[in-house]
């Protein structure tokens, strides 16, 4: 993770004589005047024998190296959906440097789509995500379509892009234009991630892309090209490189230990793609929820770091994922996009936050700053002093949540404590209770029962290449709930020294604390007495008036938290033991990793596009 920061420079566009959309950065069409669709069809799709080389598959994934417009993308799914025989499930990962911006992209597409794919061109429209860089999944047809927008330098992100790839559309502007696109590192890294028998095509057939593509390792040649253009290029990686990536069904049965918000998201995500999920925890004896019973509400809220560092990346990759995953659910297990406000309590605090919004140049529909006065009528009630508003602030209901995650006919909740874990000969996972009973098996297991996984490894040979579990301790604490009354209920979730939650059932729920040496966490006198003076100082109130609006009914809620070396969640596979996988050492942010863990292990098994980049995935992986 040493590449410098670059921030997103958003698309700009103009129009030649004939309508054709251009752009004035590289004087040159996002495509030719023969018409977008037409040279989509003939150059990418036919280039790479495309429909009929996904047929008979469960999967199939394209990378595409410049995005636009999204024309190629929408042609491609216009052919996978119409076609009968189409693969289970289409992959799509696609660079673009200069993204526009949603208001943009809809104004320039839309009115000139085909009527057959104005529905696909809205649904695009609709997902678009803000200019944040980075790698952004979007997900249409219940899932079965995937598309992973990479938003930066392609030079940079294509070494950070886990992917398995069957067809590459080669798309950017011209070499002349925009020589970055094509490049033999660029060409190197495609064959990485190629599979076996990848195919690519391009409008382009300058000499020498043909030789440096050949270079790279595919077999080069020509075709008929589109419209005016005379030639085009095919090609086809060589027969000795390339991933192997088997075309049957890879939905194997799962078996997750652990039934709290980590063990619930992975099982969410894997039953979503359709495997059988057996989730073991002792705690389901009180029901599905209650490793969070008591816990009235919790706040999922992205932060930002100059440097743009890992933890400000995957808390923002987090918290998308969660609002893609969980915006199905509804009721109380729906989460509420009320936003955050994260206050600046000093002048030295103010002035960092402004120097890093200027920096990072984030747009200000996702993170702007605002003046004391403005955050206070953002708010609903009276605060310190301005902050940072991030708009994709929610509120959660983690109990309800939990149940809403594991209410799916393939997840299976087994209400056992599992006491060992082995794997047997013929290479499935078996978890035993303390009597030496079989819980379940499985081919794969997640754990993800906080740092109980470290004890559960422990008993086997692979806690020693497992570091970062290994490493894990536990950190008690505790949330007050406050009677809100109409003078402290929040609009939106106010955070800085501790935080102020908009109210649930006519309690606001304050925080946090954290007692390194807790045995067991425990709702104390003194617990609530120091969360009232965090509180108090970001809402400019006497901590005393404050303490004693403290609920006598229901006072609060206590719970354990595990956390890893860095700070960072561990998740990924377990070294040396196949099939094993890690979910744990969430810490303090449990729902901000939940859905994007689940993803990432369900994208493993299931040979997805991973929907993070590659130094974020070793900076969280179990070793």
């Amino acid at each position: 993770m040493t590449n410098p920061y670059q921030p997103l420079a958003p698309a700009r566009v103009e129009f030649d004589a004939r309508g054709t959309p251009r752009s004035p950065v590289y004087d040159d069409v996002y495509h030719t005047g023969s018409g977008a669709f037409g040279q989509a069809e003939h150059v990418f799709l036919r280039g790479n024998r495309l429909p009929s080389r996904w047929r008979g598959r469960s999967r199939f994934t394209v990378c595409e190296t410049g995005f636009g417009l999204g024309r190629n993308f929408l042609a491609l799914w216009q052919a996978w959906r119409t076609d009968p025989h189409r693969c289970a499930r289409l992959h799509v990962v696609s660079f673009e440097a200069h993204p526009f911006s949603r208001d943009d992209l809809a104004e320039i597409l839309l009115p000139g789509l085909p009527l057959e794919l104005a529905t696909r061109g809205r649904a695009l429209a609709a997902q678009w995500p803000p200019l944040l860089p980075g790698l952004h999944r979007l997900e249409f047809d219940a899932g079965a379509l995937t598309l992973t927008l990479a938003f930066g330098p392609v030079r940079k992100l294509a070494r950070q892009i886990d992917a398995g790839v069957d067809a590459y559309f080669l798309d950017g502007f011209s070499p002349a234009k925009n020589p970055e696109m094509w490049t033999p590192e660029l060409f190197g890294q495609l064959v990485r991630l190629a599979n076996q028998g990848a195919t690519a095509a391009s409008w382009c057939c300058a000499s020498r892309v043909r030789k440096e593509l050949a270079d790279a390792g595919f077999l080069v040649d020509k075709a008929p090209g589109f419209g005016s253009k005379r030639e085009m290029m095919v090609a086809e990686l060589r027969p000795s490189l390339g991933r192997r990536c088997s075309a049957g069904n890879t939905q194997e049965p799962v078996l997750v230990v652990g039934g709290g918000i980590a063990g619930a998201g992975v099982a969410h995500c894997l039953g979503l793609r359709g495997h059988d999920v057996l989730v073991a925890d002792p705690v389901f004896d009180q029901g599905r929820g209650a490793s969070q019973r008591g816990h009235l509400a919790a706040a999922l809220t992205p932060l930002i770091s100059r440097d743009d560092n890992a933890r400000a990346r995957l808390t923002r990759a987090g918290v998308a994922s969660a609002m893609r995953r969980w915006a199905e659910f509804t009721g109380p297990a729906r989460p509420v996009r009320c936003g955050t406000l994260e206050l600046a309590l000093s002048d030295d605090d103010e002035r960092d936050r402004l120097d890093t919004l200027a920096f990072l140049a984030f747009p200000p529909d996702w993170a702007r700053w605002v003046r004391r006065d403005e955050a206070c009528s953002m708010a609903g009630v009276s605060v310190a002093a301005g902050g940072v508003f991030f708009a994709d602030g929610q509120l959660v209901r983690p109990e309800p949540l939990i149940e809403a995650l594991l209410d799916d006919e393939r997840i299976t909740c087994a209400a056992r404590r599992v006491d060992r874990i082995e794997r047997d000969d013929c290479g499935a996972w078996r978890a035993m209770d303390r009597m030496g009973m079989e819980i379940g098996r499985a081919p794969v297991m997640v754990l993800a029962n906080a740092s109980q996984a470290r004890k559960l490894l422990a008993s086997t040979p692979y806690l020693d290449g497992a570091m970062r579990v290994a490493s894990m301790e536990d950190i008690a604490g505790q949330v007050s709930y406050f009677d809100a009354g109409e003078n402290l209920d929040a609009r939106v979730v106010i955070g800085g020294n501790g935080y102020w939650l908009p109210a649930v059932e006519g309690l606001a729920v304050a925080g946090g604390t954290y007692a390194m040496d807790a045995r067991q966490p425990a709702v104390t006198a003194l617990g609530h007495r120091e969360i009232a003076g965090k509180v108090a100082g970001m809402l400019g109130l006497d901590a005393q008036r404050l303490f004693q609006r403290l609920s006598r009914d229901r006072p609060g809620w206590a719970g354990q938290r595990a956390v890893a070396a860095g700070r960072l969640p561990v998740v990924g596979r377990v070294p040396g033991a196949p099939g094993l996988w890690a979910a744990c050492g969430y810490g303090s942010r449990g729902l901000t990793w939940s859905a994007l863990a689940g993803d990432i292990i369900a994208a493993g098994l299931d040979g997805e596009p991973m929907p993070l980049e590659r130094d974020l995935l070793g900076a969280i992986a179990p070793a």
